[in-house]
């Protein structure tokens, strides 16, 4: 059994521009399924529909693509960074280890699971190592060039070798309405179940996320430690890829600094 899945990525309006963290698939996969993979189209079945693209729909929002300044990625996975050749002069920040890896794949898995071609334009990489800050026992990237100091990274190995989760300070602390802290987690985990108390998943999608994993024992570490985060209400978590979360998320208002 199949479960439907989006790829859900996060729009940030700041003083300077946009951050966009996470692409999704780009203009170029929709008018080229080709540069992905014959395996992953068989088994993702991916909906390329260039009115899903990042790139429109920050123009429906009413912005211009070079409105968005700084990308963020949470890793390299053909399905987080196929856009970024729609926001050509965007700054793309992410781990070192994860474009290292990109660069010099080390596993067949790694091979498999980055396309050249997604950034063959020559992105503006930013790369970060995940040393010095700390946050809720995390180790933390804060003041990212060109970036609020709102928005900070923190290792969530596991899926890949230099996965990141992607940080937000709301501001909203104290007003009840949502936790201060809200995380884009990309692929650390893949279903809302893996953060209850009594953790779930659907079955093909536990399946999916051993095959994909490139450290289990950290990978289930970093999800163990935010789901803690999440039963404490410290933050308001979401993955890449759950409909429900989606669908949560676009009936809440977030403001931030």
């Amino acid at each position: 059994m199949f479960a439907r899945q989006v790829c859900h990525c996060l729009l940030i309006e700041t003083g300077d521009g946009l951050v966009l963290v996470d692409t999704g698939f780009g203009l170029g996969d929709t008018a080229h399924p080709e540069r992905l993979s014959r395996r992953f189209r068989l088994y993702a079945r991916p909906v390329l529909d260039p009115d899903e693209t990042a790139a429109r729909q920050v123009v429906r929002l009413g912005y211009a693509v070079g409105d968005v300044r700084h990308i963020v990625l949470t890793h390299l996975d053909v399905d987080h960074a196929g856009g970024l050749g729609d926001f050509p002069d965007a700054k793309v920040h992410l781990s070192a280890a994860e474009l290292d890896a990109a660069r010099r794949p080390l596993t067949a898995q790694e091979r498999f699971r980055y396309h050249a071609a997604q950034w063959s334009h020559g992105p503006d990489w930013v790369p970060h190592s995940t040393a010095g800050d700390t946050w809720f026992g995390f180790s933390a990237v804060r003041d990212l060039p060109g970036l609020p100091p709102s928005i900070l990274l923190i290792p969530l190995a596991g899926h890949t070798r230099g996965h990141l989760g992607v940080v937000i300070d709301t501001g909203d602390e104290g007003n009840g309405r949502s936790p201060r802290w809200l995380v884009h987690a990309g692929d650390a985990y893949f279903n809302h179940g893996q953060l209850e108390p009594e953790p779930s998943s659907p079955p093909f999608l536990t399946a999916f996320q051993s095959l994909l994993q490139a450290d289990r024992t950290t990978r289930v570490h970093n999800l163990d430690r935010l789901k803690e985060l999440a039963l404490n209400d410290e933050a308001d978590i979401f993955c890449a890829h759950d409909q429900f979360e989606l669908d949560r998320a676009q009936t809440l208002h977030v403001t931030g600094p």
